[in-house]
């Protein structure tokens, strides 16, 4: 089979003037394409790198592939970057793996699958959702007083952009435990981010991961936990904790918790993949919190660099290997396909 690999990757050279230092965490590394297409070619497939944008679209219609390997997150903040891959293919009858456009858009909006989520019968932890606002803050934030009480929420909140993956944006001062934080803390993240903040209150528990795969019916993967080495009072499991994963967490799978709380983490994770109509594959967050999960996103097009994707890293402690991992998404969309 004449597979194509989708993907983002990370851009050459140095970032603009001003940007965050995580403007381009979520693009894929060439080590990461790399990984896939020696995964694909060793099972006997012909593999080609399509990329993304312009090039892309040309590939397709120049010499479109048997399948597409999709996981290209687009680029710019468009909420519905991560939809315009399928997009195209379903626009040109290529098949492709993954989660159609509809269920990308939606889920790259944390505020609208948060609302989603809750109309399944998930718990979601109390938040609002903030639209930049026009002008510059020169240190006046007096209007973000009465936000929060108006709200019902108390502190300490964590403050997130609504329509990041990869924990871009997510630090460990995201997590406000002072009201003269809270104003510049939004702020900041509209200046960087460009677009909605969503402030949550924060839920001190086990923060978990469940990875789900297949389509009729999905399967779980697993739940993994992860541990923080220090400070669990006010874990954050943020982008800096992510890139120093080996001395700040551990990652325990199968999670040390009740049956029954991983049996509701399971329904869950189930209720929402398929209430969206996910398909082949998704990472689902939750804190636990007094035996509740609260849900807190869910990514479809999960990160799969083999050195640092969190659902690589529960693959490996359920038993499995890398190329298990991407054949097990391989076999699903294929069959989904009618393509075996």
């Amino acid at each position: 089979m004449r597979i194509g690999i989708a993907c983002t990757l990370k851009p050459d050279g140095p970032l603009p003037p001003g940007a965050p230092d995580d403007l381009h965490e979520e693009f894929d590394s060439p080590a990461t394409v790399k990984a896939i297409a020696d995964v694909l070619t060793s099972l006997g497939h012909t593999v080609a790198v399509l990329g993304d944008g312009r090039a892309l679209v040309d590939s397709l219609l120049n010499a479109p592939p048997d399948l597409v390997f999709n996981f290209a997150e687009g680029s710019g903040v468009s909420r519905s970057r991560e939809a315009r891959v399928p997009a195209v293919c379903e626009m040109l009858g290529v098949p492709y793996t993954g989660s159609d456009p509809f269920a990308l858009a939606v889920a790259l909006d944390k505020d609208a699958t948060r609302r989603l989520a809750e109309s399944y019968g998930l718990t979601v932890p109390k938040g609002i959702t903030l639209a930049p606002v026009a002008g510059e803050y020169d240190g006046d934030f007096a209007e973000f007083a009465p936000i929060l009480e108006d709200a019902g929420l108390t502190l300490p909140v964590i403050a997130k952009p609504t329509c990041e993956g990869s924990s871009k944006g997510i630090r460990g001062k995201c997590l406000i435990t002072s009201a003269a934080e809270f104003g510049p803390a939004v702020v900041e993240l509209w200046r960087n981010y460009r677009q909605p903040v969503l402030v949550e209150e924060y839920i001190a528990g086990d923060e978990v991961t469940i990875g789900l795969y297949g389509s009729d019916p999905p399967q779980s993967l697993g739940v993994m936990q992860i541990v923080p080495k220090q400070s669990p009072e006010s874990f954050v499991y943020s982008l800096e904790v992510k890139r120093n994963w080996a001395d700040a967490v551990d990652y325990i799978a199968p999670a040390k918790l009740p049956r029954e709380v991983l049996h509701a983490i399971e329904a869950d994770a189930m209720a929402l993949y398929a209430g969206l109509g996910c398909r082949d594959m998704a990472r689902l967050d939750f804190r636990v919190r007094d035996g509740v999960p609260y849900f807190l996103e869910i990514n479809p097009l999960p990160g799969l660099n083999p050195d640092s994707g969190d659902l690589c890293y529960l693959a490996y402690r359920m038993g499995l290997t890398y190329p298990e991992l991407v054949g097990l998404i391989l076999d699903s969309a294929t069959a989904r396909c009618g393509l075996v």
